[in-house]
């Protein structure tokens, strides 16, 4: 190779590796610019905030009046308790949901399975968006607009992500298991609860980190269906600082900020199991 080959070859290594780093650092600042700005933001007085720039530093971060003053005016306590109730009963109803289907699909050979399977992949193309004028219409029927448990009803509808899931899981369990359980005298139900269900952890906890960041972070149905101030989830709040005449950013910032802490906690504490799920996932099926 000549001299003006290899010069050639570096010059390129040389104009990627800059590509490469540039578009990094592009990318972590679109992440972190935003969230600099509401930390900022969070700790700045109305009339600071009115008198600065976004990306000016607050006069102090020791002041917490926003973060009170959010808590309190956009009753964020009962915030909280609404979307704690919410998440549970959705997350253990959405687990043995898709679970019990997903064992029946793969464990159960009957007219029409494969036609279940495509319908399943079919209702995940449609936008979700597109199904809201006709669902709505049905829960106005039903007199579940809002109730707290109208809320849930919907969200626990049919969540193709998670049957997937479980279905990819249930492949890699032998059959035998099942049989060798029927043998020994137990039933269907006791197959799955007593011997597949405790196997499938990994697949619960991803199930669960999908889902459960959705529903913490839905905002367009919680706002639909439940229209009562007295119902507000977390993720409608904040809408109290909203309104004709402006909005109050720095009470927003404070309880944004507010609003992450408990997932972080969770987050935190539950990192392992999530890894751990997150991984056995992407290797299973």
């Amino acid at each position: 190779m000549t001299d003006n080959a290899l010069t050639k070859n570096k010059v390129g290594d040389a104009i990627f590796s800059v590509l490469k780093y540039l578009s990094l650092i592009i990318g972590s600042l679109v992440a972190i610019v935003p969230v600099c700005v509401c930390v900022f933001t969070a700790f700045k007085t109305t009339q600071e905030y009115n008198s600065t720039t976004p990306l000016d530093l607050p006069v102090s971060f020791l002041n917490f009046e926003n973060f009170v003053e959010a808590f309190k005016r956009a009753n964020m306590l009962r915030g909280f308790m609404h979307t704690a109730v919410v998440l549970v009963v959705v997350l253990v109803l959405s687990v043995m949901f898709s679970s019990m289907l997903a064992y029946v699909l793969n464990r159960f050979r009957f007219p029409g399975n494969n036609v279940i399977h495509q319908l399943f992949l079919f209702a995940s193309l449609i936008p979700g968006i597109a199904t809201q004028v006709t669902v709505y219409k049905i829960m106005y029927n039903l007199g579940l607009i809002n109730h707290l448990y109208g809320y849930i009803i919907v969200l626990c509808g049919t969540d193709v992500i998670s049957i997937y899931i479980f279905l990819q899981f249930f492949e890699n369990l032998p059959k035998s298991l099942d049989e060798s359980a029927i043998i020994d005298g137990c039933s269907y139900f006791g197959v799955f609860f007593k011997i597949l269900l405790p196997l499938l952890k990994p697949a619960i906890v991803t199930s669960c980190v999908l889902k459960g960041v959705s529903v913490y972070n839905e905002y367009y149905m919680s706002n639909l269906y439940l229209q009562s101030p007295e119902l507000r989830t977390i993720s409608t709040a904040l809408y109290t600082f909203t309104g004709p005449y402006g909005n109050q950013y720095n009470y927003i910032c404070a309880g944004v900020l507010i609003t992450i802490l408990p997932i972080l906690v969770v987050f935190l504490i539950c990192q392992k199991q999530i890894y751990g799920g997150m991984a056995a996932g992407a290797v299973k099926g």
